[in-house]
């Protein structure tokens, strides 16, 4: 073998390599950024879930709370236990099936003519299956949920009957939460770390008000620092601890 193919084979397997090397380079760039991605959707989704219960929860006790214990057992059951002077704990029910679930209405789209129902009383819908059909003109429509939940009602109409734009034809409901969540880790986030969970008050003009932040303290995003100055790469949280806001700041993004 001569010089000139040594070198040819030598040249081949370097460019191999450093071909590869980029190769690997790139792609672990991008799987690292969706995987930052993935992990940043899901304390999102965990904080929005804080969110809302803290919303619920302030509503009917007037108090928000940085007690995940308390705040899960009134997700899941609709009660709130209260410390009463004889130190004994007692539940206090609002009524899980009131606060925790949304009502959802099916208007008709439009003026028409009724043509019948594709779903019943108790089915569990999805969005885009078809609810109902409705004659307008010559053309006959099945109309699909926007939203998906279970029906708890269907109007009386028949058909052949008259419709008006904007009749409600089917109401639904579904939980403003997963009802899959572990809510043993309501205030953790996938990976174990818990959040930073501050409730108290504020002065406002003499008047003292509620104010609840909670902080991711371990971001999985390198440039989520409380040093950033941009307000929206600092580490995700909802909340304040000065101002009376549930805002999260990655809606400001």
């Amino acid at each position: 073998m001569n010089l000139t193919k040594i070198l040819t084979i030598v040249l081949l397997a370097v460019s191999l390599y450093l071909a590869y090397f980029l190769y690997s380079g790139v792609q672990k760039t991008i799987d690292d950024k969706a995987s930052i991605e993935n992990k940043e959707a899901s304390t999102i989704e965990r904080l929005k879930l804080i969110r809302e219960a803290e919303i619920v929860f302030q509503e009917v006790t007037g108090n928000y709370t940085a007690n995940m214990d308390s705040l899960a057992t009134f997700i899941e059951t609709g009660k709130v236990p209260i410390i009463e002077r004889r130190e004994e704990i007692k539940q206090k029910a609002y009524g899980k099936e009131k606060i925790f679930k949304k009502n959802i209405a099916v208007n008709a789209s439009d003026n028409g003519t009724f043509m019948g129902y594709k779903v019943k009383v108790g089915d569990k819908v999805i969005t885009n299956q078809k609810g109902y059909a409705i004659k307008v003109g010559d053309k006959t429509n099945e109309l699909p949920f926007l939203e998906k939940g279970t029906v708890s009602a269907l109007a009386d109409v028949k058909v052949g009957d008259a419709l008006t734009k904007g009749q409600s034809l089917i109401s639904l409901w579904d939980y403003k939460f997963n009802p899959t969540t572990d809510l043993k880790k309501l205030g953790e986030k996938e990976d174990g770390t818990k959040f930073e969970i501050f409730a108290g008050k504020v002065d406002r003009s003499g008047v003292q008000v509620q104010v609840i932040e909670v902080v991711d303290p371990k971001p999985d995003n390198p440039i989520r620092k409380e040093s950033n100055d941009q307000k929206a790469r600092k580490p995700l949280r909802f909340g304040s601890r000065v101002d009376v806001s549930t805002a999260g700041n990655w809606e400001q993004q």
